[in-house]
């Protein structure tokens, strides 16, 4: 009988997650907290983060100060996505299922666009730098990495939410000892047939500047996607402790692999993390860089699915907005098929080293989703309280109306307001693609995302002083009791 349940268990749990935008009932929000912290740790923990670090000395930057601004960076923009986060188990829905209440039914297409470019930008950067790695590393065809990769993605994102959680807790403790020891010799100048460590290196307000907006705007990327993971969270889930638990996975990971980039960079000269990770491994014993090399692919295919899974969920509720669908396993499969090619077509097609590609996603995604972080979080947790009628999330002539036009003059506002601020450089070339001419002021100092974070958020504050929140609270009183009920508002500190 034993041996039967577990069989039965082990088949259960393989199976096509079978929601996907719709509501989760209290009835299978079978997640844990304790799982929160993990998942988000690993989010950070791989060879990604460690190209960040690389900025600040291609910039003139120290290894210390590249640390500390990333450092400072990362936690940062984690304080927005871990704020996100407490959106997941209180209303069991998707991210940007939620920015309807802020956007509209329709207008939150608007939104969708911005959090597509992000999910989809990022998976090819993250191609590209596993095809740069591992053709420099092994010699291996660049697309035939790429297909490989995208499609391990891919069908860890068909399966779904509770496959995925499990295969970041194995490429946790898979990469982690490994990570320890590479941060380890480093520190005790283990580095093998190294050149000299990059001359000139100092301090400069621009470059600081710069690493901490491309870290922050790092986390702050996060901010689409954490409810997608925390929304199989119970209700009773305290929000506290989810916040400190996303805050402290995400940051505490993010700072120590920008560190070690940093450093990498300096004593290696290192432009290509898996190279520098081989470099290292070998220095420690022969062939043992492959062996890191390969788990650290293998330790970040599971990002790779993270990305696919909400542009999934992005792309579902951009379709649903314009014309209803029903939001079956199919459907999903069917996305993820479409994303995941259309990723393998931009991954081996742009021009370019895969270092130089996340510079400049990461200032443009910085840009689009400031708006939208600020406006959704403000209406969250000062405007709302955290009090939605879930059933209107579903229809565009309920409550939030098809054009929720707050919110998005509100971000149009706050992007239009940032223009000035943009500071856009080719990160190959160093040449600038666009300096607006308040950047040009501050000596490149890139401004932008902190204006947008106030003016957007401001403003929708302003215009959301005549919504009518008595007339919400009715409808929502009209729904106490069912499993859409939300829960009580939410009251004093919004942590």
């Amino acid at each position: 009988m034993h041996l039967s349940e577990t069989a039965a268990t082990a088949r259960a749990s393989v199976k096509i997650e079978r929601h996907s935008i719709d509501y989760i009932p209290e009835s299978e929000r079978h997640a844990t907290l304790a799982g929160q912290g993990p998942f988000w740790f690993l989010g950070n923990f791989h060879f990604f983060t460690i190209s960040i670090g690389f900025v600040g000395p291609s910039l003139g930057l120290t290894a210390f100060w590249t640390t500390l601004a990333g450092a400072l960076g990362i936690m940062f923009g984690t304080l927005f996505m871990a704020f996100h986060g407490a959106q997941g188990p209180q209303m069991g829905l998707p991210q940007m299922i939620q920015s309807r209440a802020q956007f509209g039914y329709r207008g939150v297409v608007l939104a969708l666009a911005a959090t597509l470019f992000v999910f989809a930008g990022f998976n090819v950067v993250n191609v590209s730098l596993i095809m740069d790695g591992l053709h420099k590393v092994f010699g291996l065809p660049r697309t035939l990495i790429a297909v490989v990769a995208i499609a391990a993605g891919a069908c860890l994102a068909i399966f779904g939410h509770d496959l995925m959680h499990r295969a970041f807790r194995r490429a946790l403790w898979l990469t982690l000892p490994l990570y320890a020891l590479v941060t380890g010799a480093l520190m005790l100048g283990v580095t093998g047939n190294a050149p000299s460590p990059l001359p000139g290196l100092g301090f400069s307000a621009s470059a600081f500047a710069a690493q901490f907006a491309i870290a922050a705007s790092y986390n702050i990327a996060y901010a689409p996607y954490v409810s997608d993971y925390s929304r199989y969270l119970p209700r009773r889930t305290n929000p506290r402790r989810l916040i400190l638990a996303i805050f402290l996975g995400a940051s505490l990971s993010g700072s120590w692999m920008i560190g070690l980039g940093a450093w990498l960079a300096q004593t290696l000269r290192a432009t290509d993390a898996l190279a520098a990770l081989h470099q290292i491994g070998n220095a420690l014993m022969p062939g043992f860089g492959s062996v890191l090399v390969v788990v650290s692919v293998a330790g970040f295919l599971p990002v790779i699915a993270l990305n696919t899974y909400s542009a999934m969920l992005t792309l579902l509720t951009g379709v649903d907005s314009l014309r209803p669908i029903r939001p079956t396993r199919r459907a999903r499969v069917i996305t993820i098929m479409l994303i995941s090619i259309t990723i393998l077509i931009f991954a081996t097609s742009v021009p370019g080293s895969g270092v130089a590609l996340l510079n400049t996603f990461l200032v443009l995604l910085l840009y689009f989703l400031v708006p939208w972080t600020s406006v959704n979080l403000v209406d969250y947790f000062f405007v709302r309280k955290g009090r939605y009628a879930i059933p209107h999330f579903f229809t565009p002539h309920g409550l939030y109306g098809a054009w929720g036009a707050r919110g998005i003059a509100a971000y149009l506002v706050g992007f239009a307001a940032m223009i000035p601020f943009f500071n856009i450089v080719d990160a190959a070339s160093q040449q600038p693609i666009f300096v607006g001419w308040a950047a040009q002021r501050l000596d490149g100092v890139d401004l932008a995302w902190l204006v947008g974070l106030a003016v957007s958020g401001a403003v929708y504050a302003v215009l959301a002083r005549s919504l009518d929140l008595a007339a919400e609270d009715h409808a929502i009183q009209n729904i106490q009791g069912s499993d859409f009920a939300p829960a009580p508002r939410l009251e004093g500190d919004p942590s």
